[in-house]
């Protein structure tokens, strides 16, 4: 079922269709716009490139892993372009930039979504190592994003951005500190930037999943109790209101909204997928209640 709303036209309106007599509905649609997707071979990021092109959009998908990404350019077909990029370079960012240039000829929507975990541990225990490769990853590849497809988008005239921050980014996360302090930044640099381009007709917001059905809270769940993984999530899904982990294509079904006409006077927010997760105390390694 299409998300719809009713309005008046304006000049970037998402597509429209009359339901009743003197009345009109708007539909997400992304006909004639193109997509960026950082992250984009698996879980949240392999969501919404599906749902883009499904709603008449192009994307280039932007990850490391080759094999899933190919794999998913090629299902969807001459709307998909992969490459393979590190965040963390500009140089790699430069590149898949100028690619959705050259193949599609403009950069409409970004979703800013490539994010490790890291480890779980203790702050006082914490490698160096480890917390500059999150910090790397997940702070200074968003802004390398951010870097280098907002002028593009400036010169435009228009765009729209969604960065992947997490409900780390909101609240702590006791044995993710590293993980969370990311977040965090995510979440500064969207209401920064927010700020910044509003003017030249370009948003930027920022969506902050929970636990999520992925690698990700997999991997987390291994750390945290490697001898029985699925007692983490037993654990933590007692303390989320709707009792269950979320799915990457409910997560992307946000961004798509907020990438969309639909959300043309939203910016600068930090949109919770999270099961009512945040209403409720405990991190994936502390205690929840019952």
């Amino acid at each position: 079922m299409p998300l719809v709303f009713p309005g008046k036209r304006r000049k970037h309106d998402a597509k429209r269709v009359a339901v009743t007599p003197g009345q009109e509905e708007r539909i997400m649609d992304f006909s004639g716009k193109v997509g960026i997707v950082t992250g984009g071979a698996n879980g949240i990021g392999a969501a919404m490139a599906r749902g883009f092109v499904a709603r008449g959009g192009k994307i280039v998908i932007v990850d490391r892993d080759t094999a899933a990404g190919e794999a998913l350019a090629a299902s969807l077909g001459a709307a998909a372009l992969f490459r393979a990029a590190d965040v963390t370079k500009a140089a790699d960012v430069a590149a898949y930039v100028k690619a959705a240039q050259d193949r599609f000829g403009a950069i409409d929507c970004f979703h800013n979504n490539a994010g490790i975990e890291g480890r779980v541990a203790r702050l006082a225990e914490y490698e160096e190592a480890v917390f500059d490769q999150i910090m790397a990853v997940n702070v200074k590849g968003v802004f390398l994003g951010l870097r280098h497809v907002l002028p593009v988008m400036i010169a435009a005239g228009r765009g729209a951005v969604v960065n992947t921050a997490s409900i780390a980014g909101l609240v702590g996360s006791p044995g993710m500190a590293a993980y969370s302090a990311s977040k965090h930044a995510v979440n500064g640099l969207t209401k920064s930037v927010a700020g910044e381009v509003g003017p030249h007709g370009i948003r930027v917001n920022a969506v902050c999943p929970g636990p999520i059905a992925t690698r990700m809270i997999e991997e987390v769940s291994r750390q945290v109790s490697p001898n029985n993984p699925k007692s983490v999530e037993e654990r933590y899904t007692a303390g989320i209101p709707l009792r269950r982990y979320g799915t990457a294509e409910e997560v992307a079904n946000l961004v798509l909204f907020l990438l969309s006409d639909l959300a043309s006077n939203m910016t600068g927010g930090e949109y919770t997928v999270d099961g009512g997760r945040t209403a409720s105390p405990a991190g994936v390694s502390g205690s929840t209640t019952q």
